[in-house]
């Protein structure tokens, strides 16, 4: 088994203006595909990201304050899953909540330096 993270990216959630309704179904949707992987028990780690943060970039470490004009999209958060290949993490990003919302996942191999 190989580690993936699987990466979303979409709109702030403030930004679209759902209803506390909206957003309590849309946690539920989050809650049922974590305790999904759990069960399964290919689920390592994942977090929420808040909007924003901060990006520090050349020689003189220079702090900038997001959200950053060139992002179209929020990284809102990530999981690592332990899937066999790409094709297997890909089916388990299948569940991801808010492709309905624009939402999209990027998949990428976690490294192993040895």
């Amino acid at each position: 088994m190989k580690d993936f993270m699987l990466i979303f990216l979409g709109s702030d959630y403030a930004t679209l203006g759902l209803s506390p309704e909206q957003m309590q179904e849309r946690m539920g949707k989050w809650f049922a595909w974590n305790t999904k992987m759990r069960e399964q028990g290919i689920i390592k780690n994942g977090e929420a990201l808040t909007a924003g943060g901060k990006r520090i970039t050349g020689e003189n470490r220079t702090v900038t304050d997001g959200p950053f004009a060139e992002n179209t999209e929020v990284i809102g958060g990530y999981y690592i899953v332990q899937a066999k290949d790409y094709e297997a993490a890909i089916a388990i990003a299948q569940d991801y909540p808010d492709y309905d919302l624009g939402g999209a996942v990027e998949v990428r191999e976690v490294m192993v330096f040895n």
